[in-house]
Order: structure tokens, then sequence, then C-alpha cells
């Protein structure tokens, strides 16, 4: 099997690493960045590392042009683009980019090639989408469905006591992004940041969420009067957040300063990533909940997933960059052992509605040492 991964960041590096553990896997890793496809040859010498300009569809085009499969680890204002370019190449596709666009815009496409396009498979979304669908198909009806998911650093440091375990720039627009979601069967639309409230969680302690765009494909997919995702961070982020957003911070038109143009989100990037930036070593965890409440038989019942994940100090790996990018390189795996056939773009929750597929992505997880706590009532 001959792979290429586009992009080898904080995902796509060890994206690229974990399926060249595979001895019948060819991978090739694609980024502008010498320095980031450095890091991933050195940790596994067996992968190509070439330097590209993922902005060039015809670069794309002709990196793939051998592949069997593509990863797409590329930034979301890529995102959309570089997953049409590789639909239009023919290729099938596992992709975790945090696009705006809606990806069933490129469903007819990908049915009339004959491509398999698998979107926002990561952890949330991507498993997030897989267990409600998983719940959804031993339910009657679903009535609510709720995911509360996010990264942080273990260690807190003032002043964001954040940092990011994938693209910063991405991180950025889950504060800007307006939030969608479905309530008493409406679909609504809310600031980014907003409706905060906090959460107990028994290894990390009390959280707060707030609203981001992380629902996604499941507005359209899933028929339930309610459903939501929040973003989880330490007490104080949302604040810190809010002010620089309502500041101006994260705007995108540029201001002159000095005689020179300057976009305001450029000059805060500049900024922040620096102290947003997880250093080697140290410790990330990953939090979600999801939480998905139907009937069966006019009886009332809940499915509660739980993960907790951290740092592996064994191979070095964030524990962001396990849990989504894991669950994006089993996906690709589940479709190269013929698991999942269906032509057209398939978001994560579409393997849900499978028991063999939902089967085979836990078990690969658990294999990588994620592990997803399942309980339901009654």
């Amino acid at each position: 099997m001959d792979v290429v991964v586009l992009g080898a960041g904080l995902v796509g590096g060890p994206m690229a690493q974990d399926l060249a553990q595979d001895a019948d896997t060819v991978v090739t890793v694609a980024d502008n960045d010498l320095e980031a496809l450095r890091r991933v040859h050195a940790h596994a010498p067996q992968i190509s590392a070439v330097e590209a300009d993922l902005s060039s569809a015809e670069k794309i085009t002709e990196l793939v042009a051998g592949s069997d499969f593509v990863l797409s680890a590329v930034p979301g204002f890529m995102g959309f683009q570089t997953l049409k370019t590789c639909i239009l190449a023919g290729k099938n596709v596992v992709d975790i980019a945090f696009f705006a666009e809606n990806p069933f815009d490129l469903d007819k496409l990908a049915k009339e090639v004959g491509v398999t396009a698998v979107v926002d498979c990561g952890v949330a979304p991507g498993m997030s989408n897989v267990l409600i669908g998983h719940a959804g198909r031993q339910l009657d009806k679903i009535e609510r469905a709720l995911i509360y998911v996010g990264g942080l650093p273990e260690l807190r440091k003032w002043p964001f006591e954040y940092k990011a375990g994938f693209s910063p720039i991405d991180v950025i627009e889950e504060y800007t992004r307006p939030a969608r979601y479905v309530e008493n069967g409406q679909v609504v639309v809310r600031p980014a940041l907003s409706d905060p409230e906090l959460l107990d969680f028994p290894r990390v302690g009390t959280l707060e969420a707030f609203n981001t765009d992380g629902l996604r494909t499941l507005a359209d997919t899933i028929n339930a009067p309610n459903l939501k995702e929040k973003t989880l961070r330490y007490p104080g982020h949302i604040e810190k957040m809010a002010v620089l957003r309502e500041t101006g911070f994260f705007d995108t038109n540029p201001i002159e300063i000095g005689g020179t143009e300057i976009r305001p989100v450029d000059f805060t990037s500049k900024l922040l990533f620096p102290k947003w930036k997880l250093e080697q070593g140290e410790v990330d965890i990953t939090v979600m909940r999801v939480i998905v409440e139907g009937l069966v038989a006019d009886r009332r019942r809940q499915f509660t997933y739980e993960l907790h994940d951290r740092f592996d100090p064994v191979t070095g790996i964030h524990s962001m960059a396990r849990t989504t990018g894991y669950t994006a390189t089993v996906a690709l795996r589940l479709l190269a052992d013929g698991l999942y056939k269906e032509p057209g773009i398939t978001p994560p929750e579409y393997f849900g509605r499978d028991e063999a597929c939902v089967a085979y992505l836990l078990d690969g997880l658990r294999q990588r040492g994620v592990f997803y706590e399942e309980t339901s009532t009654p």
C-alpha cells in the first residue's frame, strides 16, 4: 500500500510515523517546512520526505499520482481545496483539516469519480461522530447528543494555561468561527466562546466549556432535536480569548501601521504561537465526554463515552496527535481492508452505523494506547 501524507506538522508527522510501522506500507510525507520533514525522517528513516508547496493543486496532483490513499493534514484554510484536488485525482482520502466549507459540496464529485473521502476524521470531530452514530444505532430515537472536548497542557502556566496540540491558526478559528448547533429541532448559530459552563472531570478537575463550530456534519446527518459541541479549557480562558477577539486582535482585515498594512490576526499569531507551542517532551492531555440520550421502546436510555489520554513518553508523541492522528490512520486501514467501500463524502458518523467499523476503530485505537470508556443507563 502506498500512502501520501500531506502535512508534516504536529499531527501529520505522527500519522506518517504510525503508518510507516506497517511492513506492507510505503509512506511519503510532504510539507514546505524542512524542519518538520527532518523530524519525521529522523523518527522513521523509511519515510520519504518531500519538500512541497501544498497550496498548489498541480503539486498535490503530482504528489498523489502513484498513491493508493491520501491523508490530508493541512491547515483548515487549505483543507477544502486540498480535498477537492485529491478527489479530482481519483484518490481515496482521509482528511483531518478543520475547514469552514461544507464537505458535502464535494459529495457529487466524489461519487462521480468513485472516491471515498472520509472527512473530519480526528478526535472531535471524528471519534465523537463515530460514537454518536454508534449510540444512535442502538436507539429508536436520539433526543440529545452533547460533545465536550479539549486538548490541554498538564502543567498550567500563566497567562494562557494552554498549548496548541494542532495547527495554532485552526485554534484561533475556534474562537472566531460562529458555532452552529441544533436546539429544539432548530439550527441555531451562536458566537464562538458563548454559553460558558463548568464541568468536573475526575482526573483533571474543573474545566470550562464554550460553544465552538465542532458539530459539523452531525447537524445534517443525525436526526435529533438537540445537538451541541463544546470545547474545554482551564477556567479563565474564555475571557482572555474574548478580550482579544473583541479588541480586534483576531481580525483578518488589514490595518495600516507605520505605512505598512498588516492583518491583526497575523500579528497576534506571531506573538501567541511561540507561547502556545508544545515543546518536545511537554506533557499534554486530551479530555472528551460524549453523551447521547434517547428512547428504546419508549424507555429512556443514555450512553456516555469518556476519553482521558496523555502524552506518550515512550514515543514522544503528544496526546492530541495520538487521539486525532491515530483515528485517521486506523480509518485509512479500515478502508484499505475493505470494511467500508461507499463512494462519496463520508463523515465519521457513517462508520458508527456499522458495528464492524466501530469495533475496528476502537480496537485499532486500543492497540495504540487510546481508550474510550462506555457506560450506559439503564
